[in-house]
């Protein structure tokens, strides 16, 4: 999916969410599991997340809103 034209310029966020389940991977798991190291032409992040807490969330959504705003 990342490999289409349309998504070249786009970041990723991965949210692992769950993390108040036992045996929830972790953000370096996922990222070992998804290959993430391996992406060098894309800013990417994992935030972990507990949804029905909130717990991440925000840090995810200011993460992708600081990301995606034009430096001149």
């Amino acid at each position: 999916m990342l490999e289409e034209e349309e998504l070249k310029d786009s970041i990723l966020l991965v949210f692992a969410n769950k993390q108040d389940q036992r045996g929830a991977l972790n953000a370096a798991q996922i990222s070992e599991a998804m290959g993430l190291s391996d992406i060098r032409n894309r800013q990417w992040s994992i935030k972990e997340t507990t949804a029905t807490k909130g717990s991440g969330l925000f840090e995810g959504f200011d993460w992708y809103a600081t990301s995606t705003i034009p430096i001149f």
